[in-house]
């Protein structure tokens, strides 16, 4: 249902994928020409298969990993649940590799599930209860869930919160943990006009207390935070706007800045607030006008000089901000959001689409975007290093009975990805993902131009799994958190080896 009125409303599908070429090799970190240093810790991860040197690209799908003890392997091919698995049953047992269960809750889950620790020590969870509000809540109860999550095996929840923004939240629900700030902005598969509701959670995470609901977001969809915790950001997809809220004054939140001239589904802000990375969608709606200088219907990322809007000294709160730097690629979908990150201090995106080119129907050669890690350090011309994908991604694959398994021959969900997110934004180590009828996936990013899947965790549904949250993780404990619009939430940990952790990995803001 989401997703045909997502096609419907945005025209998504007539991206096509004749764009920008591909940078070279450029800088790569320590260890990328000898990959022997992985095998130590990942004694379970396959050796990677072939990449084009001249380019640093992995040339078809990810890598994927060997499943250690206790896994329960795919049956097919990487990321496939065949139909014959639901007529015999072992669909229904579920799929791991090198990750095992600890806890579920509940029969329906969203876009977003965020992790908090708050002043006193409670551990909570947050996620949007639906994929498309007034629909497939558990037992109907709408809003968006808090769980206290003190005990991970016995997870309780503990509230809902039901304001206009939190029980349609779409894609914009956000944690910002500097600020102990829960926003949302009330969104739709389109575009919806509606409120933001700010709710305070440092004091007691279990009961989040509401400082503010106002009729302040426009174009409600997708969103982004400053790390600082003062600026929301409301974003749009029918047609294009971005919407700069400042929460300062988290009971009296204002509108400071506006614009409909940048398109952006998601979007993710630099560490010092100066930037804010775009994932555009091919066109406006409305006028079905690309965003690109070249005159063809392409999206991709675009990065925009925010600096004025971060320290509140731009002229007006129409005026507009510089862009710095535009960037496609060939098997470019709906692009929904990026992560800013650095690896060895170097700086890096990672860009994740959703769906497929063509969201009105099945095709085969349609382009199935997936994710893929860019180089930013130099910000004015950032390229794609390599590209996070699964076999059932592949053409070749699209076009065997692969079409025939449960939900995978739509032109959106499917066997495509939905949302990624990290443990931390500096030396990550992994980047989880949310591919939904594949269910949730984990790569190792350590070397970025090498990425390898070292995990996955899919409990599909009757009808195929529903997995389109940004996981959130818990690090000590070695957990990842995320939900499926099917069979709701799930906190499954990763083992033998699949997570390298580093140091302390405090909740990421972005």
């Amino acid at each position: 249902m989401r997703l045909g009125l997502l096609a419907a409303a945005t025209g998504l599908g007539m991206i096509v994928s004749s764009v920008t070429a591909f940078g070279g090799a450029g800088p790569q970190p320590t260890g990328t020409g000898d990959l022997s240093w992985l095998a130590g810790e990942h004694s379970t991860a396959a050796n990677p298969p072939y990449f084009d040197d001249a380019r640093n690209l992995h040339l078809g799908h990810t890598p994927d990993g060997n499943c250690g003890p206790g896994s329960m392997p795919e049956t097919s091919w990487q990321g496939r649940v065949p139909a014959k698995d639901f007529a015999d049953g072992r669909a229904a047992k579920g799929y791991t590799c090198n990750a095992e269960l600890v806890s579920h809750f509940g029969d329906s889950g969203g876009y977003r599930v965020a992790r908090y620790v708050d002043k006193a020590g409670h551990v909570c969870a947050f996620y949007d209860s639906t994929l498309l509000f007034p629909t497939n809540a558990t037992g109907g109860d709408f809003g968006t869930y808090v769980l206290d999550m003190s005990d991970p095996t016995h997870p309780v929840r503990t509230a809902e919160l039901k304001t206009p923004a939190m029980d349609t939240p779409h894609e914009s629900l956000r944690l910002n943990t500097k600020s102990g700030l829960l926003v949302a902005d009330a969104g739709s598969p389109a575009t919806q006009a509606g409120f933001v509701d700010v709710y305070s959670v440092a004091q007691d995470c279990r009961h989040p207390v509401l400082d503010s609901t106002l009729p302040i977001g426009p174009l409600g969809h997708e969103s982004g935070f400053s790390p600082d915790g003062k600026t929301f950001w409301a974003t749009a997809t029918a047609r294009e706007g971005i919407t700069a809220i400042d929460l300062s004054t988290p009971t009296a939140p204002k509108i400071i800045w506006h614009s409909e001239k940048y398109g952006s589904h998601g979007m993710a802000i630099s560490p010092d607030g100066k930037r804010a990375y775009l994932a555009s969608p091919c066109c406006n709606y409305f006028t079905a006008i690309s965003g690109f200088g070249n005159g063809s219907r392409t999206g991709g990322l675009v990065i925009l000089d925010i600096s004025k809007i971060q320290d509140r000294t731009i002229s007006s709160p129409v005026a507009d901000v510089p862009v710095i730097a535009k960037l496609s690629w060939p098997e470019i979908s709906i692009p929904q959001n990026v992560i800013p990150i650095t690896i060895h201090d170097h700086k890096y995106l990672i860009e994740f689409d959703e769906f497929s080119s063509n969201v009105f129907q099945y095709n085969p050669g349609s382009a199935v975007g997936a994710a893929r890690i860019i180089d930013i350090q130099n910000e004015r011309h950032p390229k794609v290093i390599s590209r996070i994908r699964l076999a059932v991604h592949n053409p070749d694959k699209r076009a065997t009975d692969q079409q025939n398994d449960p939900g995978a021959s739509t032109g959106t969900q499917g066997y495509a990805a939905h949302y990624c997110a990290v443990p931390r934004l500096q030396d990550p180590g992994i980047v989880a993902c949310s591919m939904i009828l594949s269910g949730l996936r984990v790569f190792d990013i350590r070397d970025p131009y090498h990425p390898r899947e070292v995990a996955y965790f899919n409990m599909p549904a009757s009808g195929g799994a529903h997995a389109m949250s940004a996981p959130a993780f818990d690090p000590a404990a070695g957990d990842i958190w995320y939900t499926d619009g099917a069979s709701g939430f799930w906190n499954v940990h990763l083992t033998n080896g699949a997570w390298p952790r580093y140091g302390a990995y405090p909740t990421p803001n972005f």
